[in-house]
């Protein structure tokens, strides 16, 4: 479904309606004879006003929206629907002949505002849809349409990573060809869902561009390496962290921002701190248990069961590192060639995830931030990070990863052979005989040296190896991802 009327906000053309289909029925649903209406909350963002906007298309449909300049004003949303000087009761009558009414951003309603829409939902005669954001401040005649059965109440979710990818695909193509695996996985990262911010932060990298076309893709695909560009959306979002005025928080952040996760010491401090760690490069420093504390407190520190202090969310490290100046950047840095112990960490834990056919998600942010600033990564780890990627069936995201480990005119036989492996299992067992240069087992390994094939485990979203793609190439070709290579993977420095 395509809308080509300009977005309120941006006052540009939106991007297609894609996903919510079940959202969108169950809005719609409510809205039948014999029903009331609904409540629909959920983060800042996540798509609520386009979902009901879309869901009421066609219908006769009164609007009102809150906004934070008016809360003081009284009936300031229905200045358009109610007299100024009109009482609850009165206000109540000029809407009686109102069948569907919308309330945008509810929670932004002045109080006088917020009873009327109460006091319709009480006497039933005009359906209402009610829209909220989670975590703000709400009036009471609001939150009693759902906490008193009034209305039922939908919590809409963050958009899930799949639906992310169909929506940039439907919206941000470039010259031919939409973004490849890995920046849509770097996007959703740091968004969460948030649909606004992905807008701007995909426009932001078109129009400074910041994409290059993938080398070695047969789709004509786009990457998005470097720096995050802090626009007025991005800093807005990241405000908590830009504007600490406590400079201990601050400090605390920004070496957050370029060598997360730091340890948390509980011990008084020595005269002389340790180092943070190998990986780390910084002067010594201790973190400060007060100013941490009060982060915490704000919800931007997350410390895990192991004592290990991380920015709460993946949007604040990115432009925090932008932000600074080049010389303090130079100082805190984590150079690439510094980060090989947490890059051989992640790379253990990934091939010993592949020895169980364990798909479940690891935290690997170590090869992300890596990825992410364009800098290249041991070819080792990138065959493990595809072999596992394809454990779990993301066969364009495991490709991705292989190339990774190909660039600069690398030639890793372990690389090659993923992603051959990764075309075959897509179906494409010509390409993945191509990738090993007609060499049956690719760069002169022995199929002996890999492990049997094991069978299909966990979701497989783009086909698993079958029979008919696999059996007419080499042992090779039928494997899950290889202990040996996994192994004897270089370490990076």
């Amino acid at each position: 479904m395509t809308n080509f009327e300009r977005d309120a906000k941006t006052l540009e053309l939106p991007w297609p309606f894609t996903g919510r289909a079940d959202e969108t029925e169950l809005v719609r649903g409510s809205l039948t004879a014999g029903r009331q209406g609904l409540v629909i909350t959920g983060p800042a963002g996540c798509g609520k006003t386009r979902l009901v906007t879309e869901a009421v298309r066609g219908t006769d449909c009164a609007r009102v929206a809150g906004t934070p300049e008016t809360r003081r004003i009284r009936f300031a949303a229905f200045a358009h629907l109610v007299p100024e000087s009109a009482s609850l009761h009165g206000a109540f009558q000029h809407l009686s002949g109102v069948r569907l009414l919308l309330v945008d951003d509810a929670h932004l309603l002045d109080d006088a505002s917020a009873a009327l829409v109460h006091q319709l939902a009480v006497h039933g005669r005009t359906r209402l849809l009610v829209v909220t954001t989670d975590g703000a401040p709400v009036p009471g005649a609001i939150s009693r349409l759902w906490t008193g059965e009034l209305l039922p109440r939908l919590t809409l979710e963050p958009l899930p990573r799949e639906e992310t990818a169909h929506l940039l695909a439907a919206g941000t193509a470039v010259g031919g060809g939409g973004l490849e695996p890995l920046t849509v996985n770097r996007l959703h990262r740091l968004c969460r869902g948030d649909l606004r911010l992905l807008r701007d932060l995909v426009g932001a990298v078109r129009e400074r561009g910041l994409l290059s076309r993938v080398a070695g893709s047969e789709s004509a695909e786009w990457a998005w390496r470097g720096p995050v560009p802090v626009t007025a959306k991005v800093r807005e979002h990241a405000g908590q962290v830009l504007d600490r005025a406590c400079s201990e928080e601050r400090e605390i952040l920004e070496r957050l921002a370029f060598a997360e996760p730091l340890p948390l010491d509980l011990e008084p401090a020595p005269e002389t701190a340790p180092e943070q760690g190998p990986e780390q490069g910084l002067e010594p420093y201790r973190l400060d248990l007060r100013a941490l504390e009060r982060l915490e407190a704000d919800s931007l520190v997350h410390v895990d069961d192991r004592g290990a202090v991380r920015l709460a969310h993946p949007l604040h490290g990115p432009v925090l590192r932008a932000a600074a100046g080049r010389l303090r950047a130079r100082r805190l840095s984590s150079t690439p060639d510094r980060c090989g112990p947490a890059l051989d960490a992640e790379q253990a834990a990934l091939s010993e995830a592949i020895e169980r056919a364990d798909v479940r998600a690891l935290p690997t942010p170590v090869g992300e931030w890596l990825v992410a600033e364009g800098v290249p990564v041991p070819s080792g780890y990138a065959a493990v990070r595809a072999g596992f990627a394809r454990l779990r069936g993301e066969l364009r995201e495991a490709a991705a990863w292989a190339r990774e480990g190909l660039r600069d005119g690398a030639a890793d036989p372990s690389c090659h052979l993923e992603l051959a492996l990764a075309a075959a299992q897509s179906g494409d067992p010509t390409a993945a005989h191509k990738i090993l240069g007609g060499r049956p087992h690719g760069a002169g390994r022995s199929p002996g040296r890999q492990r049997p094939a094991a069978p299909p485990t966990g979701p497989s979203r783009r086909g698993a190896a079958t029979s008919t793609g696999v059996s007419r190439h080499s042992p090779a070709m039928r494997t899950t991802p290889s202990a040996s290579a996994t192994r004897s993977a270089p370490r990076a420095a």
